[in-house]
């Protein structure tokens, strides 16, 4: 039955997919969907907005519109399929990613990397968490206090052999697209790290051609928004997969 009440209003303009609202609702009614931020259902929601002081973006509001009635019966149920849904399930209703789980991985030791069967010797991977997107990661996110950020635009790791090897060890890596992903909310969401992690150094990986040489621009401007120096280093990959600056 529709009545009119307060509900939460997301603004997909502003919504970067960061998750930090999803558990602040109580009652479950917000997950990440396609990289949004979006109401599962009008019942789930009870409109008194605790989600809102988690969105570093604002793109949460209240507002009065007619909707479904809030139904604490069908939270319930819904909390209790949420808790009991296999993992493969939870994952492909959030878009096919888990992308709000926040996850760090811990580095293999010597002993380990010795046992590595020959046919992966020197593939180690050097991925040290999860998220890796740009858009996906929050701010806040604990990987980011204190790290040497290694910024890589996306072909970098396919168009360069030794990617993990010599640029990705020891570094927390965030990656994206500075031509087809909106450069504003990268200067926004950089900004925002640089002014929350205490970030030591940059190094920022680039292929050769033009719609590439944004992502250094970017990271200046995001490092003046915060008011921040940080030291900066640009690796230039040619699209043979050389190093070439």
């Amino acid at each position: 039955m529709k009545t009119i009440r307060k509900i939460i209003k997301i603004d997909e303009e502003k919504c970067d997919g960061c998750g930090r609202c999803v558990p602040s609702c109580a009652e479950g009614a917000i997950q990440i969907i396609d990289g949004k931020a979006r109401l599962v259902a009008e019942r789930y929601c009870d409109g008194l907005g605790a989600c809102l002081g988690e969105c570093p973006r604002g793109a949460l509001t209240v507002v009065d519109a007619e909707v479904d009635a809030f139904n604490e019966a069908a939270v319930e149920e819904h909390l209790e399929n949420m808790k009991s849904a296999p993992l493969k399930e939870k994952t492909a209703h959030a878009g096919g990613c888990p992308s709000v789980h926040i996850r760090q991985f811990e580095r293999l030791s010597p002993c380990q990397e010795a046992n590595i069967p020959q046919t992966q010797e020197g593939a180690t991977s050097e991925l040290s968490h999860w998220p890796v997107q740009i858009r996906l990661v929050p701010p806040g996110a604990p990987f980011l206090k204190q790290a040497d950020l290694l910024v890589a635009a996306d072909c970098t790791p396919l168009a360069y052999a030794n990617f993990h090897r010599d640029l990705l060890k020891g570094k927390v890596v965030l990656m994206g697209c500075p031509k087809f992903d909106d450069a504003q909310s990268y200067e926004d969401k950089f900004a925002q790290i640089f002014r929350e992690a205490d970030i030591r150094s940059i190094t920022v990986v680039v292929m050769e051609v033009p719609c590439c040489q944004g992502m250094p621009i970017i990271l200046e401007q995001a490092m003046k928004a915060a008011g921040k120096e940080i030291p900066m280093r640009t690796v230039v990959v040619s699209t043979r997969g050389q190093l070439i600056g």
